[in-house]
């Protein structure tokens, strides 16, 4: 019945199509009068657009005119001139869509006419891309455009300064990667001064490659840390005792743990348990009593991380080591992700695994998921060339629908039928084969891999049988560019790990661009030779068939296969692709059913030959399904969690927001004191009983202790026989209120409401610390409430709200508390208390959502002297320190008590010492 509607009335991507067709009219109906106009005229069509937006005109009334607009300008400028399909993925990115275009279409010209639209408004608009590299280069190709418009044009990335930050988000149209959009904006948060802040709102933003960014990475929290006492020796130690323990064929096997390979996860037997202990009390780790007391369970901690890191974590796939340091490698791209580390103690028991220099862990200052990242944005708009398959999760998750865009000229690669061998080594044979018959054609080949490890068998392979050859992969990654524009030409042979999303096109015949550059503008007849040259190479692949993409195995995404294959066939070319596998394959091996073998050989497969079966091919889809449908489940769950911590995110945020915006906080402080002094005294003192069950010792040694607040409660009721617990309260507060107005006298209305900004949100950021650290720790025991047949879910979001109230509770009174004891006699060194908050190092983590919120992956740290927004790619991990202002002479603090020495109780009655608790803050 739905096919039959679809053939009637059309598909509904059809006629979100259709409806974008007149629009696409008048635009070309507009192109001849807008060519007319001179240079400065076109210019002025930006100040006269605004003009009507402030008349009240709506922006897509301008859209056709703007987009002609921009399409001419394009032509002079650039070079080049917008499709009409282009027209139409910019029209969807207006709407807040997302614009499926194949490889090769020009989506980073289409963003250019969205862009310029919706920045007319003068809100800001953000393009957020994947790396730094494309950030700058757009920025700088299509900031041409925008500066010949009258548009400015900013670029975001790691190791800038606030003020090169600030410009770079005061512009019309700012590039940067989703890492810097979100760390500047966790940043932003953690501001003690607006004047400290750098982005101006979320208001329109365009994601490239939006598969990558909102599906891929949206397990990976952002995460701002700074670091906790740890020692390095116990990771140490692990890595000696955790090889001991035997790992199980399966869970019903003899064995001490077993490795569940779909999710990296260890789970120990009971044999496990009991030698694990055993390990432990050799070595002299347990401090007393069993493995499960209190003062042992860290040790389980980095126990699991270390067999994770042998069991489930392999050199020249999951990292590689260089330069003494354990680098990530990313699952998607197969780029190296240097800075970025596994949380949870992952990281530190890899690098023990690997002998190199143990690294601190952190623990959270500030978080946030992607998914709640990009929802803050008024209008959220994105751009690929595959995000059909999860278009499903893009609608359900972010809101997003998905419209495919069709191509500029008709697609004519021919995509193969997958070639399935019984082994790994049949199967690299059989690629090396058809390797070897393309070149002999002149045919250019790209091979697909999926690890580095792969990458390296083939090209041993290669080699063997003297195939000339590239190597592209995270070890090769400074040749990228070199590698990339030459992978086009005759029978070059480029073997690529995770080609998808590398962000350069391959040309046929090679790139005549990079050719041109290299030679001296002067130099005409080589120029015109290089063209020639260009021109018989590109006619010579075209003859062959085109660039002929190989998958040496599918990958468990079938998005991150079709942008393997996206890499051939683009603008019309021709082109080839084909998948080989082997049931030696992780794919295969962990998801396909174990019988799939015996049927294969059941067909009668021999040695080194290949079959194609539709029962193959349904096994291997079903099998893609079944990891995207797990993935998506855990994308789904994180975000579940993390809409409660995002619930609270924002109201933490809006307290500050709130505080950084007041000039004047002493009406905020009164409320708060009467808040605090009524739910104290109603502690001591319930309301409506009898005066004989009053607390009033208690309550004086509370008010003395924690307010500075000395009185003789029982000599007011003995004075005054009709004093009621209202006014109890109202004499305690007048008392308080009195001091306070002393206080500020004495010290100056500017400087003290300098020093009380300082100090409330110094403790806000504290206590908002300190329960994200409870969340975590929450986050990762509340799956064991299932057992208590009670739902995880509903139990997270009941003691998390019970938290936060806490929270807010503790936020009043300390702030009250230090408000009330401080005595400032130095009104011009009240900046110390700023100046220390500057002093914190931070890092910068992007780290696996199930470490973050249950259990590993990975965060990048920053470049070195670089504290504004990390994210990117640094080097290595380094610690930030914020340089502080110049010194200034500490701030002088009268009294009311004996001096607290640093290790002993903190007198709040928290149980912690005092260095750990109030110690920081005064």
């Amino acid at each position: 019945m739905a096919n039959f509607f679809s053939k009637v009335f059309g598909s509904r991507n059809q006629r979100l199509l259709n409806r974008l067709q007149p629009m696409v009219d008048k635009t070309n109906a507009l192109e001849d009068s807008i060519r007319q106009l001179s240079d400065d005229a076109l210019k002025a069509k930006t100040q006269e657009f605004r003009e009507r937006l402030d008349k009240g005109e709506k922006l897509d009334a301008l859209m056709p005119e703007a987009f002609a607009v921009v399409r001419e300008a394009g032509k002079r400028v650039l070079g080049m001139r917008h499709f009409d399909v282009q027209l139409i993925g910019a029209a969807v990115l207006n709407q807040g869509k997302i614009s499926e275009m194949r490889t090769g279409e020009g989506k980073t010209l289409v963003a250019t006419l969205a862009a310029y639209l919706n920045a007319l408004p003068g809100d800001g608009v953000h393009v957020v891309t994947v790396n730094d590299y494309l950030a700058k280069r757009d920025a700088d190709w299509m900031g041409r455009l925008y500066g010949f418009l009258g548009l400015t044009t900013g670029v975001v990335v790691h190791g800038q300064n606030n003020e090169e930050k600030r410009a770079a988000y005061a512009a019309d149209i700012t590039y940067g990667t989703n890492n810097e959009f979100g760390f500047d904006y966790l940043r932003d948060n953690m501001a003690f001064r607006l004047q400290d802040r750098v982005q101006r709102g979320q208001a329109f933003a365009i994601v490239d490659e939006v598969d990558s960014i909102l599906i891929d990475e949206a397990r990976t929290p952002l995460i701002i840390s700074g670091p906790t006492d740890d020692n390095p020796e116990v990771y140490r130690k692990m890595n000696t005792l955790v090889p001991q323990l035997k790992r199980q064929d399966d869970e019903e096997a003899e064995g001490h743990y077993f490795v569940d390979e779909k999710t990296k996860q260890i789970q120990l037997s009971e044999d496990g348990h009991a030698a694990l202990e055993e390990l432990f009390e050799k070595a002299g780790l347990l401090s007393e009593g069993s493995l499960y007391d209190a003062s042992n369970i860290i040790l389980m901690h980095h126990a699991m991380a270390a067999l994770r890191a042998h069991a489930c974590y392999h050199r020249d796939v999951e990292y590689i080591v260089r330069n003494g340091q354990v680098v990530i490698i990313d699952e998607f791209t197969g780029r190296m992700m240097p800075g970025r580390r596994w949380s949870d103690g992952l990281h530190q028991a890899v690098e023990a695994k690997e002998g190199v220099q143990i690294q601190q862990e952190n623990q959270t200052l500030a978080s946030i998921t992607f998914q709640n990242y990009f929802r803050l944005y008024d209008k959220l708009s994105g751009m690929t060339g595959t995000a059909d398959t999860e278009a499903f999760e893009f609608q359900q998750i972010y809101g997003l629908e998905v419209v495919v865009i069709p191509t500029n000229k008709p697609m004519v690669r021919e995509d193969l039928p997958d070639q399935v061998f019984m082994t790994a080594a049949e199967k690299y044979d059989a690629i090396a084969q058809d390797i070897q018959d393309a070149c002999d054609r002149g045919q250019p080949v790209l091979v697909g891999t999926a690890s580095i490890e792969t990458s390296e068998i083939l090209s041993a392979e290669l080699n063997r049988r003297k195939i000339k050859h590239e190597v592209l992969n995270a070890k090769q990654h400074e040749r990228e560019a070199d590698i990339v524009a030459q992978a086009g030409r005759p029978g070059v042979v480029t073997i690529a790990t995770n080609m998808a999303g590398r962000g350069t096109d391959i040309v046929l015949g090679g790139n005549l661009d990079s050719e041109l550059d290299a030679l001296s503008p002067d130099a005409a007849e080589e120029r015109k030779e290089a063209e020639r040259n260009w021109r018989k190479r590109h006619e010579k692949v075209i003859s062959a068939g085109g660039l002929f993409v190989v998958g040496s195995e599918r990958h468990e995404s079938r998005r991150i296969d079709n942008q393997l294959r996206g890499r051939s066939g683009r603008q019309g070319d021709p082109g080839r692709t084909r998948f080989y596998l082997s049931l030696d394959d992780n794919l295969m091996r962990i998801f396909t059913p174990p019988r799939l073998r015996g049927m294969l050989q059941g067909l009668g497969m021999e040695k080194g030959e290949a079959i194609e079966h539709r029962w193959v091919t349904r096994s291997i889809e079903t099998a893609q399904r079944k990891v995207e449908a797990h993935n998506f489940d855990i994308r789904k769950n994180l975000l579940e969690y993390d809409n409660v911590a995002n619930d609270q995110r924002r109201v933490v945020y809006d307290m500050r927001e709130s505080l950084l915006g007041d000039e004047s906080l002493s009406e905020m402080i009164t409320q708060l004191r009467e808040d605090v002094i009524e739910q104290l005294v109603r502690t001591y003192v319930p309301r409506g009983s009898a005066e004989e069950l009053w607390r009033l010792d208690e309550l004086q040694d509370v008010l003395a202790r924690e307010y500075a607040c000395e009185v003789n409660l029982q000599a007011w009721l003995d004075e005054d026989k009709s004093l009621s617990d209202e006014g109890m309260i109202k004499r305690i507060l007048d008392l308080l209120d009195q001091e306070y107005r002393s206080k500020r006298e004495q010290a100056g209305d500017e400087s003290l409401d300098n020093f009380e900004k300082a100090i409330m949100l110094q403790v806000l950021d504290t206590l908002w610390r300190e329960h994200l650290a409870a969340m975590d720790y929450l986050r990762k025991g509340i799956h064991l409430r299932g057992y208590a047949q009670k739902d995880p879910k509903q139990e997270y979001k009941r003691e998390a709200f019970g938290m936060f109230t806490e929270l807010l509770d503790r936020y009043k009174q300390e702030v009250v508390s230090i408000v009330s004891k401080v005595r400032i006699q130095q009104p011009e060194d009240i900046e110390r208390v700023e100046q220390a908050r500057r002093e914190r190092e931070m890092h910068f983590e992007h780290a696996e959502a199930e470490s973050a919120l249950s259990g590993g992956e990975a965060a990048p740290a920053p470049q070195p002297g670089q504290a504004a927004a990390p994210g990117a790619a640094p080097q290595q991990r380094v610690k930030v320190q914020r340089r502080p202002p110049p010194p200034a002479k500490p701030e002088t603090f009268e009294r009311q008590e004996r001096k607290v020495g640093r290790n002993e109780p903190c007198p709040c009655g928290s149980g912690k010492k005092y260095k750990q608790c109030h110690g920081k803050l005064s």
